[in-house]
């Protein structure tokens, strides 16, 4: 069972040394299955509307006093997009100023290894969401920073081999 009510309220919001409200996301995708129903290595990317407009992004909200980045990055995915799955290594931080706010955030990306979309989510009726590529993904995607975190993401899936020697490094690093 799910909850179907999104968190609310910057009463447990994370703020950095600097003030920066802290956020995080992840960039939810999968590997298109074929006609025989195998994975094939088209990598598919999940982007979701604003809640306000028609702009595209991935998945990010607060992250909470009350819990880890990687919770924090998967309640994101469920409530926003609808989605399940493996929070993999951190991509990156990036630190950006809100065009709507005028205000500093910290924004920390993770891959999302989508297992289970499910037909209802919290912020269904106030989102959309679309399966497309990675090319078609960074095009549409509204914030530059998240568009850099889609090209590491790319980038580290290109060489699966040498990914899994960074990831192993990296996510003791973090």
């Amino acid at each position: 069972m799910v909850c179907l009510v999104s968190r609310t309220g910057r009463e447990l919001q994370r703020y950095n040394n600097l003030g920066c409200r802290q956020v995080v996301g992840c960039i939810p995708y999968r590997y298109k299955k074929g006609s025989d129903g195998n994975n094939s290595n088209e990598l598919e990317i999940l982007v979701i509307s604003s809640q306000k407009g028609q702009a595209m992004m991935f998945p990010k909200g607060g992250w909470e006093l009350d819990e880890s980045v990687e919770e924090a990055a998967s309640r994101e995915s469920l409530e926003e997009a609808g989605v399940r799955g493996n929070v993999e290594c951190k991509l990156g931080k990036w630190t950006f100023i809100s065009k709507r706010y005028g205000k500093c955030y910290e924004g920390h990306m993770f891959p999302l290894l989508v297992q289970e979309q499910l037909e209802l989510w919290p912020e269904k009726n106030v989102r959309r969401r679309i399966w497309m590529s990675a090319a078609e993904a960074r095009e549409v995607c509204k914030h530059l920073w998240m568009k850099e975190a889609l090209d590491v993401l790319v980038e580290r899936l290109k060489s699966p081999q040498q990914q899994k020697k960074e990831d192993v490094l990296s996510c003791f690093l973090i």
